[in-house]
């Protein structure tokens, strides 16, 4: 038997596409894991994700996870826009909707530079962040212009940008290969950020980090 009801999962993700929903699709990742498939790095032996954090009073990312790598804690930050939001204006230009979810998401960086002992209580110990910016159709991340701007940014950026399709995809491997989720299955849901620290605290990798970093 599934964790997930995977056909619910996918009628609830295509009515919140279909609708432009960014609350009805932040409800439905909280609630599966394996959603999150294609952005986590490493499949096997995954973190959990968190979702909410909050920091500095005024910013908060929706999810975030641990790359527990051997170089060092890489914490793995995600915003998430509405599934049709609109990326480019007729002259090809990057929209005020994209452009201020990439300022957003810099205002995060800028912040955990100048506020070091606030990026340790919050995540115990960072050895880099990876940025995740997803919003807007394939469809439209696919015209020529799109390609050539998302290649540039993605190549010169912190930031990675992908489309909202990268949250549709794992729901063919949870048909074809369910096995594969394995990993996720242990963590089926987002946790709290009120769980967050200790989630950190008890796992061992991050003994040794929390003291050389």
């Amino acid at each position: 038997m599934s964790t997930w009801d995977l056909q619910n999962v996918e009628k609830d993700l295509i009515k919140a596409f279909n609708e432009d929903s960014e609350t009805q699709l932040l409800k439905i990742l909280k609630n599966n894991s394996f959603l999150f498939y294609e952005l986590y790095s490493r499949k096997y032996g995954i973190s959990p994700n968190f979702s909410e954090i909050s920091f500095g009073g005024k910013f908060r990312c929706d999810f975030a996870w641990l790359n527990d790598n051997s170089s060092g804690p890489e914490w793995v930050l995600v915003e998430v826009e509405k599934p049709k939001m609109k990326l480019f204006t007729k002259k090809n230009e990057p929209t005020s909707e994209l452009n201020h979810s990439i300022e957003q998401v810099k205002s995060w960086d800028r912040y955990f530079k100048e506020n070091p002992l606030e990026k340790k209580r919050i995540f115990g110990a960072v050895s880099k962040f990876r940025y995740i910016l997803v919003g807007g159709t394939k469809e439209d991340w696919q015209t020529e212009s799109a390609v050539k701007w998302r290649a540039y940014h993605n190549d010169t950026s912190t930031i990675e940008v992908r489309s909202s399709d990268v949250f549709l995809r794992p729901l063919k491997v949870a048909k074809e290969k369910f096995g594969e989720l394995w990993s996720f299955e242990e963590n089926p849901k987002s946790l709290k950020h009120s769980e967050l620290e200790k989630f950190w605290t008890e796992y061992g990798y991050m003994d040794f980090w929390r003291k050389a970093l």
